[in-house]
């Protein structure tokens, strides 16, 4: 790995020790963040882009990778107290996902962390860090952000502790939360602040929450308007009025034109400023250009590598955002439906950089987003947009007012493949295929879209191409938020036809999630003989794992679908949830036997017929 620092002294990183700063000929700091993960100066890790941003401001900033929360905190105090604020973060990852399994089982290994040791961070590193610096520091203002705090911003089911928690503005201390992809948040502020203005007076820069008394008065912007959930203390003693929140709390996330959310807990209440607008194209191209050195920090150079690191170190995001809507999973919630793409031109500009880097051998591992396949997309008509709250924009049916053309994304490919360094840029992003297949009034679309998937096939696959239909089951499919299975078998056919056109050996590698809310038994066994049918022996595939502020996570804690309020049955307990996770490996002998016991005692000799004979 040494190779890859040659070209690089220490100072091009930001400063991770006291003698680094000295380096630097710095004799204080205006900004100290601590994050759960390693130091790796990349776009794709989220303490680093903080960190480059409020560099870019003109502040003098240091982070501190994974402090030692359990020996005398020194840590926390090498660094001394900044002059503006304290950041923190968890991480790129939520630290109780990262943690344990979907049975609560303790992971033995930490993709963020060099050699993937496990124990180099807490549970809920936000909290733990936000006390340790409010108890050291109690009069330097406090800021958090990144998923884990981002998705714990309101009342939230924690399934770790299988119960009921406020916001971890209560828990943690902080005086302000950035929700979301924080930049332009942190940017306001850290004017602001700089300015001199006094912190506890900044409640009114967008996609930021705090605290407030009750009655207490504090900035904000006149065109908000406010909408109140049901408090804490109701949500814990009536599960239907959480659910209820819920429907609010993800419409307000996903609209152009969102409402201020006001929820008390205690004497006091949490205030959710609405979201900025969508990125413009310069503001996300300004972000991605960056001086990243695209590697770890020297400290780590002799270190084992970091898996998470090693994942993404050729890959490149293109965009922002989904409007998929799907309900288990947290990107609307943190990311937001509105799609923010980056220009060609940012794009190939980081094409060029990746291809220098020493290790790079010709391929790119993904060019991709949240979904592979939304880059360039928005709506036809965009004040429709603006008064829309629907969460998916393509469930139940795909919307009239959505572009749908993978023309700019065929554009943008062609260009990359135009570049003589690059061998192959894989597409390592999920696909979402309701889009390419959905048929629209305009065939210049639809050939695009054909033209789309082929050229994927074609030259972005590295013999398989992954798409996610999550289930069989168009019950199971209706909670999700996804299409009917029906959709997956036209795309193993186009798939299957377009690689006897090409001469070529792909395969399709689908996705599915077992007890999520509103499977049964009878719904594995299905999905078993659906995949069986189409000779697939399933290689991908995951038990749903309750996360905060997701629509599944609501149902699956208050039984209730939060939209209609009909009751839900979801697999709860370690045995349940075994017993649906045994049916996607019906091929292997171990689990044949009880998969024969279950079926018959639910009296479907059909399946049992369909799957093991």
């Amino acid at each position: 790995m040494n190779i890859l620092y040659q070209k690089y002294k220490t100072t091009d990183w930001l400063p991770t020790t006291k003698k680094e700063v000295e380096e630097r000929g710095w004799d204080s700091l205006d900004v100290i963040l601590f994050t759960g993960d390693a130091y790796v100066d990349h776009p794709s890790f989220g303490a680093a882009v903080i960190g480059r941003i409020l560099e870019a401001e003109g502040l003098r900033v240091a982070i501190i990778p994974q402090p030692n929360w359990q020996d005398d905190l020194r840590d926390f105090k090498k660094l001394g107290a900044p002059r503006l604020f304290f950041a923190v973060t968890a991480g790129n990852m939520d630290s109780m996902v990262n943690h344990y399994t979907a049975n609560k089982r303790k992971r033995s290994d930490d993709a963020y962390t060099p050699g993937g040791q496990a124990g180099k961070r807490p549970d809920y590193p936000t909290i733990v860090y936000g006390n340790i610096l409010k108890n050291l520091y109690p009069d330097v203002p406090l800021v958090i952000g990144g998923i884990e705090a981002s998705l714990r911003r309101v009342t939230h089911y924690d399934y770790w502790q299988d119960k009921l928690k406020p916001s971890i503005l209560v828990d943690s201390q902080a005086d302000l939360l950035f929700y979301g992809m924080g930049e332009k948040s942190i940017i306001d502020y850290a004017r602001l602040v700089q300015k001199g203005v006094d912190p506890k007076s900044l409640t009114n820069i967008p996609q930021t929450a705090f605290l407030a008394g009750i009655e207490e008065h504090y900035a904000t912007q006149k065109k908000w308007n406010s909408l109140e959930l049901y408090s804490y203390e109701e949500c814990l003693a009536d599960k239907k009025k959480f659910a209820k929140n819920f429907m609010h709390i993800e419409e307000e996330s996903n609209k152009a034109e969102a409402n201020k959310l006001l929820q008390r807990v205690g004497n006091r209440q949490v205030v959710v400023n609405p979201p900025w607008p969508p990125l413009e194209e310069k503001e996300i191209d300004r972000f991605y250009d960056l001086p990243f050195t695209r590697l770890p920090h020297p400290k780590y150079k002799s270190k084992a590598p970091i898996p998470a690191y090693d994942m993404i170190r050729h890959s490149i995001n293109i965009h922002r955002g989904c409007f998929g809507g799907c309900t288990f999973c947290t990107i609307s919630a943190h990311q937001g439906k509105f799609i923010a793409s980056r220009s060609q031109q940012s794009i190939l500009k980081e094409v060029e950089q990746v291809t220098l880097m020493p290790d790079f051998k010709g391929y790119i591992s993904d060019l991709g987003g949240p979904s592979a396949n939304m880059y360039k997309m928005k709506g036809i008509h965009e004040e429709i947009c603006r008064k829309c709250k629907r969460p998916s924009c393509i469930f139940p049916d795909v919307c009239k007012n959505l572009n749908t053309d993978h023309q700019p994304m065929l554009d943008l490919y062609r260009e990359v493949r135009k570049n003589p360094r690059v061998k192959k840029a894989f597409i390592g992003s999920g696909i979402r295929y309701d889009m390419i297949l959905h048929h629209t009034k305009d065939e210049q679309v639809n050939r695009n879209n054909m033209n789309y998937l082929r050229e994927v096939i074609k030259h972005h696959v590295s013999g398989r191409l992954k798409v996610a239909p999550e289930h069989t089951s168009d019950n199971v499919l209706r909670i999700m938020r996804k299409p009917s299975f029906g959709l997956f078998f036209k795309l193993n056919k186009v798939f299957n036809e377009i690689n006897k056109q090409e001469g070529l050996k792909q395969q399709l590698i689908p996705y599915f999630i077992s007890s999520h809310p509103g499977c049964k038994n009878e719904d594995m066994a299905n999905l078993a003989a659906e995949t069986k049918r189409l000779d697939f022996k399933l290689e991908q595939v995951q038990d749903f794992t309750p996360t905060p502020m997701t629509l599944a996570t609501v149902i699956f804690y208050t039984g209730f679908h939060p939209y209609t309020m009909e009751e839900v049955f979801t697999a709860k307990t370690k045995t349940e949830k075994l017993g649906q996770r045994k049916f996607f490996f019906w091929y292997k002998r171990e689990y044949q036997q009880q998969i024969r016991q279950e079926l018959l005692k639910l009296n479907r000799k059909d399946l049992l017929k369909k799957i093991l004979d």
